[in-house]
């Protein structure tokens, strides 16, 4: 692993250690445009980890160091994901998959990262999972499904009987409660781009079922 340290991380805020990861895309037209832009002082971005299209990858921020990766947003309860998360950045336009190579250089750091802090599965989520709407990233085209395989993140739930409502499904599992008809548009989008990335049109059964299942299998923290 190589090792170029950006100038833009500090101390994780309130005594937290990481129990979350957030898997990003770099949305940059290559490899060194992005660790340029995540070194360089004047934008005050960063990651821990970057990895290039072809697996390659480089550590930028130390663990035990805050990052400055995922700004505003939320994830059960937790409104600094920086202080509680492990940022990974995939150089990816957002446009393409990724490549086969990438994605076994991401399960090899995920499982490292995870087995050093006790991170679950549950614990591994999308920029757009903790920023809907605001973030798309890594997108319809990152394959979740194949990580959950490996127990690195989750796609499905133990099956319930009973479904929870949309909205408490989402918000136990995790997500911010949609308030109004917009974000709820805006949580159902974010949702589909990673539990159903062919899905289309109103919410529906289907949606509601697999975020329950989630929700009841998965509760996530609430601080």
């Amino acid at each position: 692993m190589e090792r170029c340290l950006s100038p833009n991380f500090g101390p994780r805020k309130g005594g937290l250690a990481p129990y979350l990861i957030v898997v990003h895309y770099t949305a940059m037209p290559n490899a060194q445009a992005a660790l340029e832009r995540l070194s360089d002082p004047a934008h005050e971005v960063s990651a821990h980890y970057f990895l290039d299209q072809s697996g390659g990858a480089v550590q930028l921020v130390p663990e035990a160091q805050r990052a400055w990766h995922a700004g505003a947003g939320a994830w059960g309860g937790c409104t600094d994901i920086n202080s509680a998360s492990i940022g990974i950045e995939l150089c990816n336009a957002g446009d393409h998959a990724f490549s086969s190579a990438q994605m076994q250089a991401l399960k090899s750091l995920l499982k490292e990262v995870m087995q050093r802090w006790g991170i679950a599965a549950q614990g591994v989520i999308g920029h757009s999972d903790m920023a809907p709407g605001r973030k798309q990233d890594p997108g319809r085209w990152f394959d979740w499904q194949d990580l959950a395989k490996e127990g690195l993140a989750v796609y499905r739930g133990a099956p319930h009987s009973r479904p929870l409502p949309f909205a408490e499904a989402a918000e136990r599992f995790g997500y911010r409660r949609p308030e109004g008809e917009a974000e709820a548009q805006t949580l159902l989008e974010a949702f589909r781009q990673r539990f159903r990335p062919k899905a289309s049109g109103p919410l529906n059964e289907d949606d509601v079922q697999i975020l329950s299942d989630l929700a009841q299998t998965y509760p996530a923290p609430v601080g």
